[in-house]
């Protein structure tokens, strides 16, 4: 669990790469055999436990699969969910935009009129 105070990008960086070496470790793997599975350079790797800016997404896919945690993407980021009355109301069809926020009508609003009603 990342505590609340350490959640800028460099420190959040950083936390990655201790579990991807921790998970590397785990497997008894060197940063060198790790690189090899996974098809990137030695270099990436010590990048990515370094906690680097630069680490590609593809490379960190790479690195996951080769230590056999794709799974852990699921934690990362959520599949999302829809509740079952959108659920019905979609009839089963992927959304395709974001509506934005709603906002309601303000509670002293006069009703509209023509004009010529008076």
């Amino acid at each position: 669990m990342i505590k609340p105070d350490t959640r800028t990008d460099t420190a959040l960086l950083q936390a990655l790469g201790q579990r991807l070496a921790a998970l590397r470790l785990a497997e008894n793997l060197s940063q060198a055999e790790l690189a090899e599975r996974a098809g990137v350079s030695k270099r990436t790797v010590e990048r990515a436990e370094a906690g680097a800016a630069a680490l590609q997404v593809n490379n960190l896919l790479r690195l996951l699969r080769a230590l056999q945690a794709l799974d852990t993407l699921d934690q990362l980021v959520p599949p999302a969910t829809l509740s079952p009355i959108d659920q019905h109301q979609r009839r089963g069809r992927p959304r395709q935009r974001a509506s934005g926020e709603r906002t309601a009508a303000p509670q002293n609003a006069s009703r509209w009129t023509w004009g010529d009603d008076s």
